[in-house]
């Protein structure tokens, strides 16, 4: 996903994509770890970089809502 796109999400939609994003990279540690994956390699980066954009708009949102307030 492009930060770009997350934009237009709202904050409660960006909290969900979170919460599933981090679940996704947990249950492939888990099956990695169990017996490794031939695509692990290139999966756990990409959503580890999903996160980060998502944690970056998250924090975008809030800077600019509380900048409005004030």
């Amino acid at each position: 996903m492009k930060a770009k796109e997350l934009r237009a999400y709202s904050l409660h939609e960006l909290h969900q994509l979170l919460h599933q994003k981090r679940k996704e990279l947990y249950e492939l540690r888990y099956k990695n770890a169990q017996s490794p994956l031939p695509k692990a390699g290139s999966q756990i980066p990409a959503l580890r970089r999903d996160i980060a954009r998502i944690l970056t708009v998250l924090n975008e949102k809030r800077h600019e809502r509380n900048r409005t307030r004030q």
